[in-house]
């Protein structure tokens, strides 16, 4: 719990009093936002406002990660690196992509392919790590089996080992360039997924230190025995979320509106593939529907418009998507649409929550 509440603590005090300073190199850089001519007018005022705010976060968070670590005595967990490496590795994706974007001043950097395959690469990489360093007890922090709020009876090697192992990387990468190119799509309005990430993360400090309190591995009871968690190092997990939870708080204070700095795919690619990576590490796989629910909803607006752009030749169900722009084009002021996204992104984390305690209460 020291350990927790240290590295969450640093991290924030990091991006809370050290951000300014990252807008002013940022801005000597160079690295201003470049806003698409397309997208709602309100936002070319944003015009050269420093991005790639991402770099601070991802600093921040091995800062009060390995600080605490170091202060607390604690052993750093390989499910915690784990998740550093994803984000670590996805930030690195996405800096490049904003990059290319304030080095060709337009809003496009990598192309798609190109960053669909360095996210590609990113998990594959992971999800082969995951698998490959089992705990004394013998079990990997990653699992072959799909999970919802633990492991189901659904078990990728029952195919064999290496259609199983295919197909076990596969689901991996699809969670993975998932959720980073949903909060990607999120990352629209001033804090509206640095909030939402801070709520989604968040729940993983709970989880963590539950399936802890809980775990197969520790001094459960015999009465609840029946139905402990067999999660790899669920406190490291718990202590990272903290420390990224930290991080996101203290970045938020300056990037609420009016944002002085934005997340950039630097920050919105490495948050949502740390998002994966703690679902695919608490075996809560299935449950990114509830966790994740406002980036699945801002997506699927995505999906929904385009889909539907195409079979009916050019007419639209939102007057803009992602789905945020369409309630600015209604009218709605962008705090007021950040509000009221962050309270339904609360609530589908709270569902989510609610329902992973549930699972245990019931069983």
């Amino acid at each position: 719990m020291v350990a927790l509440l240290t590295a969450g603590a640093l991290s924030l005090a990091f991006s809370l009093f050290l951000t300014p300073l990252f807008i002013r190199l940022f801005k000597r850089l160079g690295w201003g936002q470049f806003i698409r001519d397309d997208g709602p007018q309100s936002h070319h005022a944003k015009k050269g406002t420093a991005t790639m705010g991402g770099i601070i976060i991802i600093i921040g968070v091995l800062f009060g990660y390995f600080t605490a670590m170091l202060i607390t005595g604690d052993r750093i967990s390989t499910a915690a690196l784990l998740v550093l490496f994803m984000m670590v590795g996805l930030g690195l994706v996405g800096f490049v992509d904003d990059f290319l974007k304030t080095r060709k001043q337009r809003s496009l950097g990598l192309r798609g392919w190109a960053k669909v395959v360095g996210q590609l690469i990113v998990a594959v990489a992971f999800a082969v790590l995951a698998i490959s360093f089992p705990n004394p007890e013998g079990v990997t922090p990653g699992s072959t089996s799909i999970s919802f709020v633990r492991d189901l009876p659904i078990d990728f090697l029952i195919f064999g080992s290496v259609i199983g192992i295919a197909l076990y990387l596969l689901w991996t990468a699809l969670i993975v360039t998932a959720t980073s190119n949903a909060v990607n799509v999120t990352d629209g309005l001033d804090g509206l997924a640095t909030g939402a990430s801070i709520f989604a993360i968040g729940s993983y400090v709970i989880i963590g230190f539950w399936q802890y309190n809980q775990s197969c591995f520790g001094a459960v009871g015999d009465e609840v025995a029946y139905k402990c968690y067999d999660v790899v190092d669920p406190l490291g997990l718990a202590i990272v979320a903290a420390a990224i939870v930290g991080a996101l708080v203290g970045f938020l204070w300056w990037n609420t509106t009016p944002a002085q700095i934005f997340l950039g795919d630097t920050g919105s690619l490495a948050l949502g593939g740390a998002i994966g990576a703690f679902a695919i590490l608490t075996h809560t796989e299935l449950l990114l529907v509830f966790i994740g629910g406002l980036f699945v909803m801002e997506t699927g607006s995505v999906i929904v418009q385009r889909a539907y752009f195409k079979i009916t030749h050019g007419k639209r169900i939102f007057l803009m998507s992602p789905i945020h722009h369409h309630f600015e084009l209604k009218g709605w002021a962008e705090v007021t649409v950040v509000a009221r996204f962050w309270i339904i992104g609360g609530l589908l984390v709270a569902a989510g929550v609610g329902t992973f305690y549930l699972e245990w209460a019931l069983a």
